[in-house]
Formats: structure tokens, sequence, C-alpha cells
């Protein structure tokens, strides 16, 4: 049977990515409970405060949970998949979110009926607005994926997708939040030069690139096409374009998402 929101979740690993999930998940009731393991000190508290329930093994997040979250650095997986793979059974849903980590080096530490989803999100689903890529393993069903689209479209928006895609979602979305930073403390800095406070100058910045992604996506007008919008001859705005042409900004953006999907493949391909 393909979980639901009674079922059961469990964070095998509480960092960053996997706190703001549980939190997410508690405060749009997509679980009766939500359990979490973490060796980090300071993490039972942490957990606790969430309104989770910390879990002193990975072996009681296995025994208790529906669905376990694979929450750990890529290359503590196959430690974690050693250690619980005689206690995972047929109908519980294993969930990876380890960047790098392919579903074929998982599956094969697990007994073979176990079903898998590997998951690419990102950080501002710390804020409910993730962006997230995630693909089926061999024996994940169409409702087993269609509970994973709706779990984690409570905290922003989640498309499913092929594996091979994943690492490109990594260079994209997954890693494009730091490409994003840069960019509005480039801005806010440019601002700062012309004169403004640098308090006015950051909180300017960053409500201009949240107001032009929802003009991108409430329109569903070509960015292209809002940039020319925009533009008017011989005007500002133009001169400010040149000058980003002129410095190699669309191919630098370009070249980023580039060597992160890369940087991916080579992760990948490290069998574990």
């Amino acid at each position: 049977m393909a979980p639901n929101n009674t079922s059961r979740v469990g964070f095998i690993g509480a960092g960053m990515m996997a706190s703001a999930m549980m939190k997410g998940f508690l405060a749009n009731k997509v679980a009766s409970q939500v359990y979490a393991s973490d060796i980090a000190p300071g993490s039972k508290e942490k957990v606790e405060s969430f309104g989770a329930v910390f879990a002193a093994s990975n072996a009681e997040i296995v025994t208790n949970c529906d669905v376990i979250f694979l929450a750990v650095k890529p290359g503590i997986v196959p430690i974690v998949l050693q250690e619980i793979s005689t206690k995972v059974n047929q109908d519980q849903l294993i969930i990876s979110i380890a960047a790098g980590v392919t579903i074929e080096s998982i599956e094969s530490k697990l007994p073979k009926s176990s079903k898998v989803v590997r998951v690419m999100p990102n950080t501002p689903c710390l804020v409910g607005e993730m962006a997230a890529g995630f693909a089926a393993g061999t024996n994940a069903t169409k409702d087993d994926m269609k509970y994973v689209e709706s779990i984690l479209n409570t905290m922003g928006t989640a498309i499913s997708c092929a594996e091979k895609d994943l690492n490109a979602i990594t260079g994209l979305s997954g890693s494009g939040p730091a490409y994003i930073f840069l960019l509005i403390e480039a801005l806010a800095d440019g601002g700062v030069l012309a004169g403004l406070p640098r308090q006015t100058a950051q909180k300017l910045a960053a409500q201009t690139v949240k107001g032009a992604a929802e003009m991108v996506l409430k329109t569903g007008t070509h960015p292209g096409v809002l940039k020319d919008q925009v533009c008017s001859p011989g005007g500002t705005t133009i001169a400010g374009v040149e000058a980003l042409e002129n410095k190699g900004f669309r191919s630098a953006l370009i070249s980023a998402v580039k060597a992160a999907k890369l940087r991916g493949d080579e992760l990948s391909r490290n069998k574990m």
C-alpha cells in the first residue's frame, strides 16, 4: 500500500535540509508522526523542538516508520544502508536526498523488493519555496510517486523526472540558490557603490529578484520578452544590460550550471 497522510515519516540525519523538511511536514500535517535520528550534539533537543520524535538509533527509525528519508552526507549513505538493510521491508518507501548517490547504488544495498525514490531538493524549502526534482526507483509505484510529489509540493514545487536528469537539476535548482545569493549580494554592492545605505540596497535587491521571479512564474511570459519590456531605447536599463553582456554575465551562469552538473556526474560515478 502506498504511503499517505497517516503514514509515519522518519529522517536518518537531521541537518539543515532534513530539519526544514521535518518542520514543513509537521506544519502541513502530511504525516501522523515524524521521527529523526542524528549523532550530532544537540540533535535531540533540536528535533524535539520541532514537535518530532527523536530516535536513539537508525534501527528505531526503520522499525517505527513507513517512509524513511536518507538525509545524511553521500559518503555516509553506504554505512547507513548496511546498518538498516536487514530491517527494511517491501512496504516501506526509502527516499534519498543525498546528492550524487544513484538509485542503483541504493537499491543494491537493500532487499530486492525495496521501493526507492531519489529527490534533489534545495534550501528555499526553509521558507516554503523549494524547487525539487524526484525520480522513481525500480519498485516505486505510481501511487508512491504521487505521494512524494504531494508532500514535496507542500514546501514549494516538485517535478518528476528521469534519474538521468537529476544531476542537471542539481546544477540548476539544487545549487542555484547560491548563484542567486551571489546575484543579490552583487546587486546590493552596486546599490551601495551608487550611494544607497547597505540595508536599503539589500532589501531592494532581494525584492527585485523575488518580484522578477514571480512575474516569470505568474505570467508564463518568456524572460527575454520581460527583459525587453524593461529596456527602453537608449535608456538606463539597456545600458546596464550591455554592461552585463560585456562582462559575460549570461555565459557565467550557464557555465555555473554546467560545472555543478558535471560535478554531480562525477559523484554519481563513484560507486558505493
